[in-house]
């Protein structure tokens, strides 16, 4: 028997860099330097990916070297249609070949020669010396150089598994009979991203015909009097233009570039470097994987920039070249900071009555004290008390376990009860609205005045990640204990806080609360040093946290019997929709694979001319692709229809049942007041902010949320197009603002003004295209999104841009101020002056300039929206508990506030709850408007 083969791995270097950095383009990953390495890490695992899984006996990473590469000689203008490469990419590079060397992995490159031919060289001559080679890369252009013994290697992205393309999967993808077509189908088609002509006129559907009658670009050339019309006007007359993308199009085989078995073999790491490496990109979780250590990273300043020699003074800088030169100067030889040690950290066990007697005593004492809970889940509402920690000196702590036993625990936590209800002690956490949340359902009450670290945190650095653990680390340069060195992983084998024995339990927890006390003392300096940050970490964050915890707690109850007639009802609606999609593709199939159901669209019922595919081949079926698609055939809509039923019933009707608190019975959401960077709050477990509403059968889950009892009745109050309003406020636009003041329509006022007809002759479709133009000039809705919104020609859709910035002047002079202003800061600002940070607000590349462009405009409208709900909330709240109110506020979502109300309070609390609504935010010129209703569930109240 034979030996197997050598198998060899070449990397394209910049084509996976490009894919890792654009995967991660709207929630980048950003180190405490302010550095994105979304590109530096999903290079990285494409690598390990590589190394550890294809087990690769040699390997090899190739670079473009910059400058013109020969193909310019031939046309100038070569990749010249090239957007201009991302700073943060620039940043990138040196980075990443700093980690492909430290792997001990040879780079390749060649001056005059791109990565791609470096690439074909060697696999065509490793193939000749007996290698089995995987080019690994997504460009389709290395198609041409597969045979049975070279492959590409495709990564997976966002979960899926790799894929591997050979002769079959590259001529089925193209629909030719041998790879090196794919030159010839580049010849004749072009190559928008690389400025590689073709021939004007023939796109891809066209190519893959004409080379199935002539075979290649030369053979429908010879043939162009075969051909009819412009198409053989265009063959002849762009005859050279064809040959010339195809020589540019094909990949070079013979670069002058050494051919060395030996030195691609794969090698250690040096893991010297790659913990050096590692610690400046603060992957914390690669480095434990790969190295199987804990890594050291640098500690951050406390005004949120990471340098490794400020004096911790100055202030923090915007985005921009002068960030840009202060990340280019950190280096993994600059690691050198100050740790936070544990080794003289005093921790006591409190267990005794006494010692727990004289401890509060002293505890009482204080001004200020961390605290922290230890429990038995995640979820607060369901989480049986296991101890408490305190702190308050730094590397000093207490701890304090309880009995399984509720009414022992309840007797322990009432000799805290005087601390926990002080009013003169500020109480400090780490995600404070869990701890207080658990406390509630053992009757303790925690009074303000509190801090919590995630939120002011949140302030600082909305982008970032808020956990204690990852804190710690970036800011302190030291690494808790792990809770999964104390219960395990997730899984059946995890065991329970409570299953812990306690000396193991007292440095996790009082660790948890020295660091959070340390944490306090960094963030709540500069909180002090940043304008308006202060006043809205005490006057909107801090005090809507209880407000949070109470609604959370006091949950909503649900009508079971209601859920399973909804439930049975989308059943029926499933299988007459299934008996209906069956009839239309004269088949039975599976409905639900892609795959299979792109066979019968596009294949069997050839719905499309030009179908479109996802990057694995396979026929693109997702919902956008079949809206684009529903007026082609009868069949697009029952799809849609069949979809939106199964995720109904998979995702809200069968699950909300299984996530009744078995203590009261109840619905409890999880409201996350430090994710969104808006300041928009989120829920989940259950998301109650996902719930549909634009649909019928959505509508019909609310129907499901009822009140606690025959006296209550569900009472809901929403803001009326809080964010139209609030883009008239802060842009001041006369037009706008007076059709608010006015009380009229102001999407038919829109309408009106923009398709220039008196307000009378506004129709329903022109009502409903100004409405899709007011909410998306929001987000900064371009032409193009404005055409694929509401089915016009893209000039259409730019006249109808154009004529809204005519009639409300204000608006567009909003927008660009708001763009101007984050260019120069890198920031924007709400009323509240919460902050939004833009790094990418100045970058070279328009398509991620235009991100941030976007949220310039959107944020301080959005994130104000966000602060007037907020604030709306807590004087409810206040009022509420002041005036004895019985009713209860049970839900945020978005605009809305919904109460499980008194009947016989209904009156007095619509008076509060609309007043405090519309008051939020004082003196404002536009009239905040505010839409109420009452109802025997949610649906009816909506």
């Amino acid at each position: 028997m034979s030996n197997p083969r050598p198998l060899l791995y070449l990397i394209d270097a910049y084509a996976i860099i490009y894919r890792s950095y654009y995967a991660f383009i709207r929630s980048p990953r950003v180190n405490s330097k302010g550095l994105n390495t979304s590109a530096m890490f999903g290079f990285t695992n494409t690598l390990l990916d590589v190394i550890n899984n294809s087990k690769p006996t040699h390997l090899a990473v190739a670079f473009d070297v910059s400058g013109p590469v020969f193909r310019n000689n031939d046309f100038e203008a070569y990749k010249a249609n090239r957007e201009e490469t991302p700073d943060d990419i620039k940043l990138s590079i040196p980075f990443i070949r700093q980690i492909v060397e430290a792997f001990n992995i040879p780079i390749l490159e060649y001056e005059g020669y791109e990565a791609d031919d470096v690439i074909g060289t060697i696999a065509k001559t490793a193939e000749k010396n007996g290698f089995d080679v995987y080019m690994v890369t997504p460009d389709k252009d290395f198609g041409q150089l597969v045979t049975d013994h070279i492959k590409i290697f495709r990564p997976g992205r966002q979960g899926n598994e790799h894929e591997i393309l050979g002769i079959k999967e590259v001529c089925e993808k193209f629909e030719i009979k041998r790879p090196d077509q794919v030159i010839d189908i580049l010849g004749l088609w072009g190559d928008a991203v690389d400025n590689i002509p073709g021939i004007p006129g023939i796109g891809e559907k066209t190519a893959k015909k004409l080379l199935a009658d002539f075979d290649t670009v030369e053979g429908v050339i010879a043939n162009a009097d075969k051909l009819k019309g412009k198409m053989k006007e265009n063959v002849i007359a762009f005859a050279d233009q064809a040959l010339l993308s195809k020589k540019l199009a094909t990949i070079i085989t013979d670069v002058p570039v050494v051919f060395d078995p030996k030195a691609l073999e794969l090698e250690p790491p040096n893991k010297e470097s790659l913990r050096a490496l590692f610690g400046v990109l603060e992957f914390r979780t690669l480095a434990e994987r790969l190295l199987g250590e804990r890594i050291s990273t640098p500690t951050r300043t406390t005004n949120g920039q990471m340098d490794l020699f400020a004096t911790g003074d100055e202030q923090p800088q915007s985005s921009g070249k002068a960030a840009q030169e202060n990340i280019t100067e950190l280096s993994p030889h600059a690691l050198n900071v100050t740790q936070y040690s544990p080794e003289d950290t005093d921790y006591k066990l409190i267990e005794t009555r006494d010692k727990r007697n004289t401890f509060v005593k002293e505890l009482l004492k204080q001004k200020i004290v961390c605290f922290d809970t230890e429990t038995t889940s995640v979820d607060a509402n369901n989480a049986d008390l296991v101890g408490m920690s305190f702190s308050w000196k730094e590397k000093q702590a207490f701890y304090i376990p309880f009995p399984e036993n509720e009414n022992a625990v309840k007797f322990i936590l009432d000799d805290f009860r005087p601390f926990f209800e002080n009013q003169n002690i500020l109480k400090v956490g780490h995600n404070l609205k869990y701890d207080i949340t658990v406390l509630h359902w053992y009757g303790i009450q925690v009074a303000n005045p509190m801090y919590d670290t995630m939120l002011a945190h949140y302030l600082l650095q909305p982008d970032m990640r808020h956990g204690m653990d990852e804190l710690s680390e970036t800011y302190l340069g030291y690494r808790p204990i792990s809770i999964t060195s104390l219960i395990g992983k997730k899984g059946k084998d995890q065991r329970s806080m409570r299953d812990v024995p306690v000396d193991e339990v007292l440095p996790y927890a009082c660790e948890d609360a020295d660091i959070t006390l340390r944490l306090y003392h960094l963030f709540s300096k500069q909180v002090q040093k940043q304008d308006g940050l202060e006043k809205l970490l005490k006057e909107v964050e801090m005090p809507l946290l209880p407000v949070l915890a109470d609604m959370e707690a006091t949950g909503i109850k649900i009508d079971l019997e209601a859920l399973k007639k909804i439930s049975e009802g989308l059943d029926e609606d499933t299988k007459q929709l299934e008996s209906a999609i069956y009839a239309l593709a004269g088949k039975k199939f599976n409905i639900s694979s892609p795959k299979q159901l792109g066979v019968i669209l596009f294949e069997d019922l050839k719905i499309a001319d030009k179908a479109k595919k996802t990057k694995t081949g396979q026929y693109a079926t997702n919902e956008e692709t079949l809206q684009k698609h529903a007026e082609d055939h009868p069949i697009i809509n029952l799809l849609l229809d069949y979809r939106e039923v199964v995720k109904l019933k998979s995702t809200y009707v069968d699950a909300l049942p299984g996530l009744l608190n078995p203590r009261d019975g109840r619905i409890h959401t999880t409201y996350m007041q430090a994710v969104a960077a808006t300041g928009r709050l989120s829920s989940q477990n259950p998301n109650l902010q996902n719930i549909p509403v634009r649909t019928a059968r959505g509508k019909e889950i609310r129907k499901a949320f009822i009140p606690s009892d025959k006296d209550h009745i569900i009472f809901a109050a929403d803001y009326s197009q809080i964010e139209l309003r609030l883009i008239a406020e802060l842009s001041g636009d006369e037009g706008m603002m007076a059709a608010f003041i006015g009380g009229e329509d102001i999407h038919a006022a829109t309408a009106a003004k923009v398709f220039d007809v008196p307000s009378e002759e506004v129709s329903r479709e022109m009502r409903n295209k100004a409405k899709t133009v007011n909410f998306g000039i929001i987000y900064g809705i371009s032409a193009f999104g404005l055409s694929q919104r509401i089915g016009i020609s893209r000039s259409e859709a730019a006249e109808l841009i154009n004529n809204y910035f005519a009639k409300y002047p204000g608006i567009k002079q909003y927008m660009d101020n708001s763009i101007s202003f984050a260019r120069k800061h890198g920031f924007v600002e709400t009323i509240m002056k919460r902050r939004r940070y833009l790094k990418d607000i100045n970058a070279g590349n328009p398509t991620v300039r235009g991100f941030a462009e976007r949220n310039a405009i959107n944020a301080p409208i959005q994130g104000s929206a966000a602060d007037m709900i907020k604030i709306a909330m807590i004087r409810i709240h206040h009022a509420m508990k002041q005036q004895g109110f019985k009713s209860k506020m049970m839900l945020q979502v978005h605009d809305e506030l919904v109460f499980d109300a008194l009947r016989s309070e209904i009156d007095k609390l619509s008076n509060l709850v609309i007043n405090e609504m519309k008051n939020a935010i004082p003196h404002l010129k536009v009239p905040i408007k505010v839409d109420m209703d009452t109802g025997e569930n949610w649906l009816e109240a909506h």
